[in-house]
């Protein structure tokens, strides 16, 4: 038994060889996640659907239970992980993210058991898409971008704090210069706050504009310091994404 749980583990952790390669079992289940988040997608046009529909209740029907035994080995050989030895080790894979992100791809098949066709099942249906997120441990450079992100988080998080300021203080603002003239979209700070929204992120979508010289002034404004907000995570995560480069290592 603990032969094969060893074995399994080499077939299953990228990271238990040394070259890090991909194992067969490992490329079989990212056929299946990719097959799986193709069927999702398909599974949502009812036109579609309604051509093969025991064929998408069958084929969700091996997704489940795929990725429930693959959540089930991985739980298994999880103390043969340098990472995860020791007496809870399992316990502490479980509530790894990468495992909570492996419950939440399975939990939507087992939930949608039962429920027939409404908008709770259709709900649960679009969470499985979640499985992308399972990529993410086959992929080392994907892995070296999400730990250079994290190393910016506190840069990341004082931008996002000052980008959500800035979207309060405009709409404040507007609110104050265009409420009484404009009240359909400027009649409270949360009816302003969507122009804000749409006018520090630069989307603009034009549904929602002042119409008073003061308001259109300070709209301009706060138009061009949106210009700015945005650059600042921009700048952040370019520079993550560089670092991330360099330590990658390199091929001779």
């Amino acid at each position: 038994m603990l032969k094969t749980r060893k074995k399994l583990y080499r077939q299953l952790d990228i990271e238990a060889t040394a070259d890090e390669r991909l194992s067969f079992l490992n490329k079989v289940l990212i056929g299946f996640i990719l097959t799986a988040t193709v069927v999702t997608v398909l599974s949502t046009e009812n036109t579609i659907r309604e051509l093969l529909p025991r064929s998408f209740d069958t084929l969700d029907l091996i997704f489940g239970v795929v990725f429930s035994a693959e959540y089930i080995a991985r739980l298994w050989v999880a103390k043969d992980s340098p990472t995860y030895s020791g007496k809870w080790g399992r316990l502490r894979y479980a509530f790894s993210p990468i495992a909570i992100i492996d419950m939440l791809a399975v939990l939507p098949f087992w939930l949608s058991i039962g429920m027939g066709d409404s908008f709770l099942l259709r709900l649960v249906r679009m969470t499985r898409i979640l499985a992308l997120a399972k990529l993410g441990r086959y992929s080392s450079a994907l892995a070296n971008i999400v730990g250079a992100i994290q190393s910016r988080k506190y840069e990341l998080l004082i931008s996002l704090c000052t980008a959500l300021l800035a979207m309060l203080a405009s709409a404040t603002v507007l609110y104050g210069l265009e409420g009484g003239n404009n009240p359909e979209s400027f009649g409270s700070i949360p009816r302003a706050l969507w122009w804000g929204v749409a006018t520090l992120t630069t989307v603009g979508y034009g549904d929602v504009f002042p119409i008073t010289v003061m308001g259109k002034i300070f709209a301009g404004v706060f138009a061009l310091a949106g210009i700015g907000i945005i650059a600042l995570p921009t700048g952040i995560l370019a520079g993550a994404f560089a670092d991330a480069i360099n330590k990658a290592p390199t091929e001779d």
